[in-house]
C-alpha cells in the first residue's frame, strides 16, 4: 500500500525468508560460514539455534541457494509427527519409493539405505533440514541418529541439518542425548542484532527496495531498537507498520510517536512490557558499567609495593599502607585477567579457509583442501563447538 508512496519497487519488511534481503552482519556471516563448514564434512549433524525471529530460516534459505548441485536435499518444516511419519515424509521428499500406508519403521529405513547407496554410488550426497527442530520427540531425534549410522567404510552417507529454538540445546544437553550431541560436527547459535547494526539492518533492507533516503531518524533508530530488542523479526514487523502509519498521516519519515502507535498495534500490552523490561535492563547494565569503571581506576591508582615477607603491601595513591590479605585479593584478580587475556589471543574468533560476504555468497581460499561434497574442510571456529564423531 505505502510502496508506491515511499517510491519503493517492493516491500522491504516482510516477515518472508527471503535470501535478497538477508543483511549479513559478522554473526549471521559466521552462522552460514558454519553450515557451510559442517555440510563439507560430509556427515553427522548440523546445529543452527537461536531465538525466535533471529534469522535462522532466512540463513538456511541462503544456504539452499549455494547447496552443491551434487546434493540432494530434503526439507522438513513440521517435525512434530511421530518416528515412521517422519521417515515417511523424508521419503516423500527425496522421491523414495516405499508401499504406500507403511508404518513399519525397519522397511522405511531400507527404502532409504538402498536410496543412499545409490546416490554415494552416483556420487551424490544427501542432506536433510529440519526447521523448528525443538518440536521433535526423543524417540524421533533417536530414529535420526540411527539414520546417520547409514554409512560406508569411509563416508556417512546423509547429513542433518537441525534449525531450533534455545530449547533445542536444553534437550541435547541430556544426558540420554549424548551419544547424538557427540555426532554434532558443527553449531552455532544466533543472537540479537546489537544496537549498531540495527541502522544498517534498516537501510540494508529499505536500499534492496529500491529506496536510498533515510525513513528513519537516528532517534526513531533508537527507540526501534529499545522496542524490537535487536530482533530482527520484530524490527520488521514493526518498521512495517510505522510505514503503513507514515503513509496514512502523509509523513515522508517514521517519528517517534509513529513508531510507538505501531508498536502498540504490533506488539500490543504485551510490547509495552517488553520495552520496559529493555529499558531497565539497559539502566542496570549503565550502572554496572559505571561501576566497573570506577572500580578499574581505583585500582590503577594503588601502588604494588612488595614487604620483607614477600607478599605485597598495597598503597595507594595517597601511600597508605593496605593490609596483606588485600594485597593478595588484588594480585590473584590480576592473575585471572592476565589468564582471560591470554585465552583470547589464543583463541580468535575465526572461519579459516571459507569467507562469506555481506551479501551472502560463499568463497573457497585457495589455500584450502577438498572435502567430499566440493566444499573446503576447515578449521573449526573457537566461537562454536566443532567436534568429530568417534562413533
Amino acid at each position: 500500500m505505502y510502496n508506491e508512496y515511499f517510491g519503493l519497487t517492493d516491500t522491504p519488511f516482510s516477515i518472508a525468508p527471503d535470501p535478497r534481503y538477508l543483511y549479513m552482519s559478522d554473526q549471521h556471516r559466521e552462522a552460514l560460514a558454519h553450515l557451510v563448514f559442517g555440510m563439507s564434512t560430509g556427515g553427522g549433524f548440523i546445529l543452527l539455534t537461536g531465538e525466535v525471529g533471529t534469522g535462522k530460516t532466512t540463513v538456511c534459505r541462503c544456504l539452499l541457494e549455494q547447496v552443491p548441485e551434487n546434493a540432494n536435499v530434503a526439507l522438513i518444516l513440521n517435525p512434530k509427527v511421530k518416528a515412521y511419519e517422519l521417515l515417511a515424509t523424508i521419503c516423500d521428499e527425496l522421491g523414495i519409493e516405499y508401499p504406500k500406508g507403511e508404518t513399519s519403521i525397519k522397511a522405511l529405513v531400507d527404502c532409504i539405505n538402498r536410496y543412499l547407496l545409490d546416490e554415494y554410488a552416483r556420487g551424490r550426497k544427501t542432506v536433510v533440514i529440519l526447521e523448528e527442530a525443538q518440536n521433535l520427540d526423543a524417540d524421533v531425534l533417536e530414529q535420526l541418529r540411527l539414520l546417520t549410522n547409514l554409512e560406508t567404510n569411509e563416508h556417512k552417507l546423509l547429513q542433518i541439518v537441525m534449525l531450533g529454538q534455545p530449547e533445542l540445546l536444553d534437550m541435547l544437553a541430556s544426558p540420554k542425548m549424548s551419544q547424538l550431541s557427540q555426532r554434532i560436527t558443527a553449531r552455532y547459535h544466533l543472537k540479537a542484532l546489537p544496537r549498531k547494526e540495527v541502522d544498517a539492518y534498516v537501510n540494508h533492507r529499505l536500499s534492496v527496495a529500491g529506496l536510498h533516503r533515510i525513513l528513519f531518524p537516528e532517534s526513531t533508530l533508537n527507540l526501534l531498537y529499545r522496542l524490537s530488542g535487536g530482533i530482527p523479526r520484530r524490527i520488521n514487523l514493526l518498521c512495517d507498520r510505522a510505514l503503513l502509519g507514515a503513509y496514512v498521516n502523509g509523513r515522508h519519515q517514521v517519528d517517534s510517536k509513529i513508531l510507538k502507535k505501531a508498536a502498540r498495534e504490533v506488539l500490543g500490552e504485551g510490547g509495552a512490557s517488553f520495552a520496559s523490561r529493555v529499558r531497565q535492563v539497559s539502566v542496570w547494565w549503565l550502572v554496572g558499567s559505571v561501576m566497573l569503571i570506577s572500580v578499574v581506576a581505583f585500582g590503577l591508582g594503588m601502588i604494588v609495593h612488595q614487604d620483607s615477607s614477600g607478599i605485597g603491601e598495597l598503597l595507594d595513591v595517597t601511600g597508605q599502607q593496605q593490609s596483606p590479605s588485600q594485597a593478595l585479593v588484588r594480585n590473584h584478580n590480576a592473575n585471572i585477567i592476565a589468564s582471560e587475556k591470554k585465552h583470547l589471543s589464543e583463541n580468535p574468533v575465526a572461519m579459516p579457509g571459507i569467507q562469506v560476504s555481506k551479501k551472502g555468497k560463499i568463497r573457497r581460499l585457495p589455500d584450502t583442501k577438498q572435502g567430499v561434497s566440493g566444499l573446503p574442510e576447515l578449521v573449526p571456529s573457537s566461537s562454536s563447538t566443532v567436534s568429530t564423531d568417534s562413533r
